[in-house]
């Protein structure tokens, strides 16, 4: 059995595979959290999947225990669940922008306060929450109100965490990525150049860069992965 293990939510969708197979052949235990059962991507006995809503907390909880209680540590978790939609400060509904909020912050607190609790314990983790230039910068988030409001306080969530982390080996870090190559981008905006953009996969090498060796020493609270973009 390997000797380190990652938890990757959103396993099924684009960021969540690439990490999955990156961590895969770096030969880690992975525990992918899929909010659907359909077709297995992976194959690898080293992968676990498991259907989990991500918004029911008692669930959440439950898991990240089965998980310690397998594996004894979690190394790394990456958490890549959420989604977008457009609307504006005129347009959208309070029901639409609580809808990201629940989407894009209660999926990745409800598992990030037990994963991170565990590694306080255990003195050692990385963790990884996917933000992005809409929650950055306020002028990012025009004409999508509620994907932007609800991406910035993933970067206060980091903020909180490494604050109660300080002089532990647990680092909290925001993936800011660019345009994301996908199919779905390459669909809604076909005379883009796509070359400018970034992979998934290059997204994966950086989450493995930073929870290795070689990066372990490296304590960065946002991780811009820009390209061209």
């Amino acid at each position: 059995m390997p000797s380190k293990t990652i938890i990757v939510t959103g396993a099924e969708g684009n960021l969540g595979q690439a990490v999955t197979k990156k961590f895969l052949d770096k030969d880690y235990n992975v525990i992918g959290t899929i909010h659907k059962k359909g077709n297995d991507n992976f194959t690898d006995h080293n992968f676990h999947q498991e259907e989990l809503d991500l918004l029911n907390e008692e669930n959440a909880q439950n898991f990240v225990s089965g998980v310690i209680e397998k594996y004894n540590e979690i190394d790394v978790a990456v958490l890549t669940a959420g989604g977008f939609v457009t609307g504006n400060i005129m347009t959208s509904k309070t029901s639409e922008i609580a809808k990201q909020y629940q989407l894009n912050f209660e999926t990745a607190l409800n598992i990030v306060r037990p994963v991170f609790a565990q590694m306080l314990n255990q003195n050692n983790g990385r963790i990884f929450l996917i933000g992005s230039q809409a929650g950055l910068s306020p002028s990012n988030s025009k004409g999508a109100v509620g994907y932007g409001l609800s991406k910035s306080l993933i970067f206060r969530l980091a903020e909180i965490m490494n604050a109660e982390a300080k002089k532990k080996n647990v680092v909290v870090s925001v993936i800011v990525p660019s345009i994301i190559d996908t199919p779905r981008n390459r669909e809604s905006m076909p005379d883009e150049d796509f070359s400018n953009w970034v992979s998934t996969s290059q997204i994966a090498d950086i989450i493995y860069f930073y929870s290795s060796g070689e990066g372990s020493v490296i304590r960065e609270p946002v991780i811009k992965v820009y390209n061209n973009s």
